[in-house]
């Protein structure tokens, strides 16, 4: 009934069909790529641009909200759209993907290309392919390059003209110098402003287009900040830090390039944000701090020149006021109050803060993009992300939280099966989330747990120790903890369920993917009584193949992070190894792998595969050649979602002889 509402608000970009509703909540429907990922609105306010699939083919759709029309733009063969900028009122730059990676969606083929709001003047500005024949016409001076382009910022006060960073693809183990240059957005002509201190950087520009902080980790994987003063004058290091000693990050520039709001450490904060004056170089005291949880975005005011608020997740998604009469604060609490149970963010907006694009999204919703009129203070519908999908009919996410054995308290979240919300001791799936370090499950619409929880699954997701999210001490305590507390968090969270009646011992099953599925794979070699099965998905079944095979160990700084964060005592990795501990395992197993997965190479899910096999151990068995570190073809995610919900229910299903959870 939510969204049927929603289109009665009435709509200002129909020029797609909306989709009909599936009858049921089906694999397919779940497996399905959103129907709109990104949508952005021009400086004027005059175009939108939005990443969409029709018929199965990835476009770039760009629409006139003038005169209600618009044009599709088809990446090359195979490829997508990945992000796109408008660079000026006219003109949009974009960056394609291809699917053949280490990784679970479209990785950037590091080219950039341009195209007018009208479909005119297609170029490939930049890239390994630049030089060709691209939309019917040739520029001078534009070569190929074998190194990666990323936009580091758009120019509002030269609209012909973008910041790019050049990463050289032919930089060996230790990375590259990342150089910034000045580029074209017509011809892709392009002149150097600057090389990056340290390899691999990020960047900061002020509000006149001057490239003013880089940051990342040296080859020890030591965190750095690198400062200059302008154009032309040279980098110093601003601060250094170790693996046990965090550093100040810088965000963004305030208005007036007076400050720089950076990431800083408060006494009895686990997250902090604060102006650093660019006059005196001194870090000011904090605008906003958490004792619980860390920064999740930052508000920016509706003219995207200033920061308003901080965006962060509790439990549930807040957005937390800097200047509480700003414009965006008011735009998202006019919103919320417009639609209850939606989490707001502004996503895009308008050069004067006009119009801006909002994402309304929730845990049963995949989300709808608004235009929000400042003027009226009024929201109109825009496009559904994913229109097939009813959130009625969806599982609601809850936030829990309890304590580790040590005491450490952790949060989570639990999704019941729809209509049995209060039903006890139901068959559950505890959901592990990758990583393991940075990543942590969210309040957000996720189509693998809305597959587990409508097929009549209790879902336990479980934020344990490594995870990002609460500061980094909490992601630090997860440091050479595979298989140790790390996987104590994911029992402790397990016992605790059984303990709140939701669930009963042996009617349990855990399920995670690449670290989650090391997880899964681990809890049920250490806790085999607890366990009714385990499925890995892409994950990591022998610690000591993370030094010698992957993306990871292929570079200087990777291994400097498996060293910090997973340990190289190879005794004890292989102790922790699922593939040495079979012994031990009661639980039956499902083994998903991708064949082109990079970041977690097949020869971990092949090499417990034929170990398995070679004890006489049945186990389901899904390998798909082409698929990577997740997969991403939507008949692959469809099986994928099938043959996990039967093996679920032949071990703790209806099909098992499991009693259902009473209401």
């Amino acid at each position: 009934m939510k969204k049927l509402l929603r289109r009665a608000v009435g709509c200002v970009f129909c020029l797609l069909v909306w989709p009909a509703f599936a009858a049921t909540v089906s694999s397919a429907d779940l497996a399905r790529h959103a129907q709109y990922d990104k949508v952005k609105i021009s400086p004027d306010g005059k175009f939108l641009a939005a990443t969409t699939v029709v018929k199965g083919k990835p476009l770039l759709a760009l629409v006139d909200l003038v005169n209600q029309k618009g044009v599709m733009i088809r990446p090359r063969e195979g490829n997508q759209v990945v992000d796109f900028w408008w660079v000026n009122d006219h003109r949009v730059l974009y960056s394609e993907g291809t699917t053949v990676s280490g990784f679970d969606r479209p990785f950037s083929t590091g080219e950039i290309f341009g195209v007018n709001a009208d479909g005119s003047g297609a170029e490939l500005l930049f890239g390994y392919r630049a030089g060709g024949n691209y939309g019917g016409t040739r520029v001078q001076h534009r070569e190929p390059e074998r190194a990666s382009g990323e936009i580091i910022a758009t120019l509002r006060d030269d609209e012909n003209h973008v910041l790019i960073g050049v990463t050289p693809w032919d930089s060996g183990a230790d990375g590259a110098f990342t150089s910034v240059q000045l580029m074209d957005v017509r011809d892709g002509s392009k002149h150097q402003v600057t090389t990056a201190p340290i390899r691999n950087a990020g960047f900061v520009v002020d509000h006149h287009g001057v490239v003013r902080f880089a940051f990342g980790v040296d080859s020890h994987f030591y965190p750095q900040v690198y400062y200059r003063e302008a154009d032309g004058k040279p980098w110093t290091l601003l601060f250094e830090g170790s693996l046990e000693r965090e550093i100040p990050y810088p965000q963004v520039f305030s208005r007036d390039d007076s400050h720089v709001y950076m990431s800083c450490d408060a006494p009895g904060k686990v997250s902090a944000l604060c102006p650093w004056d660019v006059a005196t170089k001194t870090m000011q005291a904090p605008v906003w701090s958490s004792a619980t949880v860390g920064m999740d975005g930052l508000v920016e005011s509706l003219d995207r020149r200033d920061v308003v608020g901080v965006y962060s997740m509790p439990g549930f998604p807040a957005a937390e006021a800097i200047v509480p009469d700003a414009d965006a604060i008011k735009a998202i609490g006019a919103m919320s109050h417009q639609l209850p149970g939606e989490s707001i963010r502004i996503v895009s907006s308008t050069n004067d803060g006009s119009k801006s694009v909002a994402l309304a999204s929730s845990d049963m919703d995949p989300g709808t993009f608004y235009l929000w009129d400042a003027s009226t203070g009024k929201a109109s519908v825009l496009l559904e992300r994913a229109s097939w999908i009813k959130p009625d009919l969806m599982a609601a996410m809850q936030p829990v939280e309890f304590k580790a054995r040590d005491g450490l308290t952790l949060h989570g979240y639990l999704s019941m099966p729809p209509g049995k919300e209060q039903a006890k001791h139901l068959p559950m799936v505890v959901f592990v989330h990758g990583g393991p370090f940075g990543p942590r499950d969210r309040w957000q619409f996720d189509s693998y747990i809305q597959m587990l929880a409508t097929h009549g699954y209790a879902v336990l997701q479980v934020n344990y120790r490594g995870s990002g999210g609460y500061g980094n001490a909490f992601m630090h305590a997860g440091y050479r903890e595979w298989g140790g507390k790390m996987q104590d968090d994911l029992t402790d969270a397990t016992k605790w369920a059984i303990q709140q009646g939701i669930t009963t011992a042996g009617h349990i099953c855990i399920f995670g993917g690449s670290y989650g599925g090391y997880a899964a794979l681990e809890g049920a070699v250490k806790e085999p009584d607890l366990y009714r099965c385990a499925i890995g998905y892409v994950g990591v079944y022998d610690l000591g193949l993370m030094y010698t095979h992957g993306d990871i160990s292929d570079r200087v700084v990777g291994k400097s992070y498996l060293h910090a964060a997973l340990g190289d005592d190879q005794a004890v990795l292989a102790a922790h190894s699922p593939v040495n501990q079979l012994d031990k395992l009661k639980a039956n197993v499902m083994l998903i792998v991708g064949g082109q997965d990079e970041r977690v190479p097949p020869v971990h899910g092949q090499s417990l595969h034929a170990a398995l096999q070679s004890r006489g151990i049945a186990h389901e068995w899904l390998y798909k050649p082409n698929e990577a570190h997740g997969f991403y073809d939507e008949a692959n995610v469809t099986e994928l979602f099938d043959r996990v919900r039967q093996f679920l229910d032949r071990n703790i299903g209806q099909g098992s002889g499991s009693a259902v959870g009473s209401p």
